[in-house]
């Protein structure tokens, strides 16, 4: 049975309007506020920073793709680091120099090694390429349920990893991929998390997300009502390994390095525990948390090296989802948005 938090965010989904005009203006006035933050940023803030801020906008993306995922269907997936390893690897080898293939990539093929295009094309691709193999995966695994299919999702990460560090001629095995160009910087960052927010929010505040939010609720009276649950959920999960890979291909394009181990199962820990602690279903709680924990997690990283207490900012974090947990259940916001945001984003009062 729902608990009544969670009918109460599924009444206040199914009553959202469509965003009126208002609410639109509202939007482009707070990207017009995020791009102008950003450009003081640069000029003020050093390079580390300034690059700390495009990997918090990257993994808040990631927290909302996910949201998309697990949150809106009642999904358990763990597989956005074997998504942003393919992203990443596809990108890299797309934008790598045609000059340097030869040699250290002998395992492509021609017409492979000797193209090289631009961020956004290969950009286009690795989603591409990261919806097909999680099309592929989906209508198997996405029968599984629950831990099972954690599980599942958690071996496609061994699985990819596993390809990349042993197809050396295509990968360059455990080594990686070096020298990438720095296509990604802050600006990419930044379009990339409003794309990826305001493609969840329609979502969810549609017909479409209406019947994702029934299948998470109840899949079996969702179904009798004519749902199918089945495509909704492949259709979810598919969503979530394109904007997935995507950031995986600028993640690698941005610290200009991709390896086997890049994306690995303790990104898949703290991307779920950024959901989680949010809540899971809101894209405002993955938005918070997902600042809060990379904040936290930098900022314990000086900390962690003076001391030696490597991991500490791990078990902060997850003493964090512990505390979250027990104090609020459902997260931070539960599966809705707190009432000033939809207020804004609605262009209307709600009740």
């Amino acid at each position: 049975m729902p608990t009544p938090s969670q009918t109460t965010s599924v009444a206040e989904t199914a009553s959202a309007p469509t965003t009126p005009r208002s609410g639109f203006v509202v939007a482009i006035l707070t990207i017009l506020v995020a791009a102008a933050a950003v450009w003081a940023a640069q000029q003020g803030l050093n390079s580390y920073l300034v690059t700390l801020l495009a990997l918090l906008f990257i993994n808040a993306a990631l927290a909302v793709s996910l949201t998309l995922t697990n949150g809106l269907t009642g999904l358990f997936s763990l597989g956005h680091p074997a998504f942003m390893t393919i992203g990443a690897y596809v990108a890299a080898i797309l934008t790598f120099s045609a000059r340097r293939k030869g040699s250290m990539l002998p395992g492509l093929p021609d017409w492979l090694a000797s193209t090289e295009l631009s961020m956004f094309p290969a950009l286009l691709i690795a989603g591409l390429a990261g919806g097909l193999v999680a099309l592929a995966i989906g209508w198997a695994v996405l029968r599984l349920k629950g831990h099972y299919l954690a599980v599942a999702t958690l071996g496609l990460i061994i699985v990819v990893q596993g390809l990349a560090t042993n197809w050396d001629g295509i990968t360059r095995g455990g080594a990686g991929l070096s020298g990438l160009p720095r296509h990604v910087d802050i600006w990419w960052a930044l379009g990339f998390l409003v794309i990826v927010v305001a493609i969840t929010w329609r979502v969810k505040f549609s017909s479409l997300g209406r019947a994702m939010m029934a299948v998470r609720e109840n899949e079996l009276a969702a179904s009798c009502s004519g749902i199918n649950a089945a495509r909704l959920k492949i259709l979810a999960f598919v969503i979530g390994a394109v904007m997935a890979a995507i950031a995986g291909a600028m993640l690698a394009h941005l610290i200009s390095v991709v390896t086997p181990k890049t994306y690995s199962v303790l990104l898949a820990f703290n991307i779920v525990v950024m959901v989680v602690i949010g809540g899971s279903g809101s894209i405002t709680g993955a938005l918070v948390a997902a600042t809060a924990i990379t904040v936290l997690s930098e900022a314990l990283r000086p900390v962690e090296e003076s001391i030696g207490l490597y991991g500490m900012s791990q078990v902060i974090v997850a003493l964090c989802l512990i505390v979250v947990l027990y104090l609020k259940p459902g997260g931070l916001f539960g599966s809705g948005e707190p009432a000033f945001v939809r207020r804004l984003f609605s262009g209307r009062k709600t009740q």
